[in-house]
Parts: structure tokens; C-alpha cells; sequence
């Protein structure tokens, strides 16, 4: 197998490995989102399994002795002299290490902002449940039970009245 088509193969399938495809359905929220992703995800596999296996296998070997045998010795031994003349230029990657530190670079930036995003999804949650809390407690609260659960708000009541200020 060429240099390419095995970088290329292994890229392939260790991508697939990673792709956390359950995760992603998950998150969908439309029928079209998810026809989407399954076509994705669809062509996703096709493109790998021909990857895996078109680049993965090795060229059968020519028998040359078959064709020596069937056409003749001459044309044959020159055909394979030129077969055998023929060099196939290695890839050399110079794509990856230019743009490795760039990847690397937004999956930490990438990390961070899950990290932050996770965190606030945290508070939002834990604010959800308080405003629910206080939507169903709040015909039968008094001020004071409110205010114990917020006393920034009772002191700046407070100082509203202490400095004679009726926001008019």
C-alpha cells in the first residue's frame, strides 16, 4: 500500500473510532436534523469502508511466468523491465505539521469553552429550579421569606427607604 492511501486509511478509521455518533443523535431536536445526520453518518461509513478497504490491501503481485508462458519471453521481460523502472514518488506530508499547532491550539480553546459552557449550563439550571420554586410557592410567600432568599435585594429596598427614594 502506498504512503497516502495507508495515512489516509488510518486517519479514516481512527476517526470513526472517536466520533461519538450516539452522543450527536442526541442532541438533534428536529425529524429533518436527524434524516440529516443519519445521511451523514451514512456517508461517513461508505467513504471509511472503501477507505479501509481500497487503500488497505496490497496489489496482487503480476505472474510474470503466466504471461511468459502464454505470450512469449520478450515482450514480457520488457514489459516487467519497464514495470520494475517505474518509481512511484512517496507522499510527504508537509500539510499536518504546518496546521498540527493551529488543531491543537482551538481543541484546548475548544476545551475551554465546553468547560465554561458547562458550568453556566449548571447555573442556569440551578436558577430554573429556584424560579420554579418561587412560581410555586409565590401566591403563598411573604416578603420576608422572599427576601431570605434574596437579602441583596432587602437591602437595597432598605437603603431605597432609609434614603427617602421611591424610584420616582
Amino acid at each position: 500500500m502506498s504512503g497516502a492511501g495507508k495515512k489516509v486509511a488510518d486517519v479514516a478509521f481512527k476517526a470513526s473510532r472517536t466520533i461519538d455518533w450516539e452522543g450527536m443523535a442526541k442532541v438533534l431536536v428536529s425529524d429533518e436534523a436527524r434524516r440529516e445526520f443519519s445521511s451523514l453518518r451514512r456517508a461517513f461509513d461508505e467513504v471509511n469502508t472503501q477507505l479501509q478497504t481500497k487503500f488497505s490491501q496490497e496489489p496482487e503481485p503480476i505472474d510474470w511466468e503466466l504471461y511468459r508462458k502464454s505470450i512469449g519471453s520478450g515482450i514480457v521481460d520488457m514489459y516487467k523491465e519497464a514495470y520494475d523502472s517505474i518509481e512511484i514518488p512517496k507522499y510527504v506530508d508537509n500539510v499536518t505539521p504546518e496546521y498540527k499547532p493551529k488543531f491543537d491550539a482551538l481543541l484546548v480553546e475548544l476545551k475551554e469553552a465546553e468547560q465554561k459552557s458547562l458550568k453556566e449550563s449548571e447555573r442556569l439550571e440551578k436558577e430554573i429550579v429556584d424560579v420554579q420554586e418561587i412560581s410555586k410557592k409565590l401566591s403563598t410567600m411573604t416578603a420576608d421569606e422572599y427576601f431570605e432568599k434574596h437579602p441583596e435585594l432587602k437591602k437595597k429596598f432598605d437603603d431605597e427607604i432609609r434614603n427617602d427614594y421611591w424610584g420616582y
